[in-house]
């Protein structure tokens, strides 16, 4: 049985979504979205269909908190870190999606490579949001609904 989602359940949570790679949970009155993924790699066409779904439930509502548990992945994907940071958050800060919970694996070098990657973007792209953003990195679910 997997704490983390009756955790979620009790705090109120329902699940809006899911599918192979993802499982997407809400609660419009927190006004967090919950994003967990279930695979180990997430082509990158699919992770775009899944945060065009987990969008439009930020243009339907008024959330402010989006967390993101990449705990299950085990590759990383350069071009999907891309757009999921320019052009994903750049449009939901937009609709007032500014705080980010990130919950990485606990391998060091995916964390590195997170780091090394963020750091490209930011070099590579002067006029991003960053400074707009709250970016928290957590170690579960409940600590990134608290923070």
């Amino acid at each position: 049985m997997n704490t983390t989602i009756d955790t979620t359940e009790m705090m109120g949570f329902e699940v809006a979504f899911e599918g192979k790679y993802c499982k997407v949970s809400n609660n419009p009155s927190k006004k967090i979205i919950i994003c967990e993924l279930l695979a180990d790699y997430v082509p990158i066409e699919d992770f775009k269909i899944a945060f065009g779904k987990i969008g439009e439930l930020v243009k339907n509502g008024s959330y402010q908190k989006f967390i993101f548990d990449k705990r299950a992945l085990r590759a990383f994907h350069q071009p999907t870190m891309e757009w999921y940071f320019l052009e994903w958050k750049k449009e939901m800060l937009g609709y007032g999606l500014n705080q980010h919970r990130k919950i990485l694996p606990a391998e060091k070098w995916f964390e590195k490579m997170v780091q090394i990657a963020k750091e490209q973007i930011m070099k590579n792209n002067p006029d991003n949001i960053i400074d707009q953003l709250d970016i928290v990195y957590c170690d579960s679910i409940e600590e990134a609904i608290g923070r």
